[in-house]
């Protein structure tokens, strides 16, 4: 990595939506887009927009399954997240808390599992 890789990691690390993101994906292994809007009570617009600028930062990956787009964290993102520990940071956050109750309790599936 250099200098400006890790300069935009920070950039994409700035807003509150894209951190709730990151921390449902390191959560869990991956997501479809449906079980974001679920999840964070957003339109598929808003999260398409914060996860594609994810995408183009190399903190997450993505691909189709039927007409649903997936994420997961690249393992490089991964491994700076681990280190900065954002998970532990954000664990306790009342956004946070609420985005995993409705992701593990409210039945969020997507038509292709």
């Amino acid at each position: 990595m250099n200098i400006e890789s890790i300069s935009q990691t920070f950039k994409a690390l700035s807003d509150p939506i894209r951190l709730r993101i990151l921390y449902l994906l390191l959560e869990k292994e991956s997501l479809c887009v449906c079980e974001f809007v679920e999840a964070l009570d957003l339109s598929q617009s808003t999260v398409s927009r914060h996860l594609a600028y994810l995408k183009n930062s190399g903190l997450v990956r993505s691909w189709r399954e039927g007409i649903w787009m997936h994420y997961a964290l690249q393992a490089e993102a991964l491994e700076i997240l681990k280190i900065s520990k954002l998970k532990t940071a954000l664990e306790e956050t009342a956004e946070i808390c609420s985005d995993k109750q409705k992701l593990e309790c409210d039945g969020i599936t997507c038509s292709t599992k």
